[in-house]
């Protein structure tokens, strides 16, 4: 049985995108899998996820949709919440591949309500959503590390291009560099790089 498993990675910063990614491992495989020493991204240095991640690519089939600051900021101005945002990004990566079960990494406090979503546009979906998959499931694990290691890249980019401007630390809200990094700009100014939408920004606005 082909498994699909499905993680995101970014999902909280205020600057750089959000990385869905699918990968499509056979039953049969994970045993490899554990071989490889594939576990959650989280518990992984950047250097051992961009291994693993090329490792898994020239392995098996996957797919990744990168949503943009400026694509979330974009559709959250028209209504679509963050949780919605992932489930289209998921839907787009479920119709590219071929499978016979999903697995997700639940985005939403309601792992049924996100099955119940993907089922409306794929009804022959066979779908297990629930919190933490990423620890669980090889397959949802090996989906998190192809979505950490892309999003590692993208933000390695981005520090080249602003380091003459400041250090953006980690992207994430509570990062003190983070913090300093934004206050540079006013808040017309942001970058395309950061999450206007984000409370972090629009605090700044005021």
């Amino acid at each position: 049985m082909n498994i699909l498993g499905i993680d995101e990675a970014g999902r909280g910063p205020v600057i750089g995108p959000l990385i869905v990614a699918g990968i499509v491992i056979p039953e049969e495989k994970v045993v490899i899998l554990n071989r490889m020493g594939i576990k959650d991204s989280k518990k992984l240095t950047p250097r051992r996820r961009k291994v693993l991640s090329r490792k898994l690519e020239s392995m098996f089939e996957f797919e990744t949709v990168e949503i943009t600051a400026k694509d979330i900021d974009s559709l959250r101005a028209k209504g679509v919440n963050l949780n919605e945002i992932e489930k289209i990004a998921m839907i787009k990566i479920i119709k590219k591949l071929k499978w016979d079960k999903i697995i997700i990494d639940s985005v939403d406090i309601k792992p049924k309500r996100l099955e119940e979503g993907i089922k409306k546009v794929v009804s022959d979906a066979k779908i297990v959503s629930e919190h933490k998959a990423d620890e669980k499931y090889l397959q949802v694990a090996a989906a998190s590390i192809v979505a950490k290691s892309k999003r590692d890249q993208i933000i390695e980019k981005i520090k080249k291009e602003y380091r003459e401007i400041g250090d953006v630390g980690s992207g994430y809200p509570s990062d003190p560099k983070t913090k300093e990094f934004l206050k540079k700009f006013s808040y017309s100014e942001m970058p395309d790089i950061v999450r206007k939408s984000w409370n972090t920004v629009q605090k700044l606005k005021k």
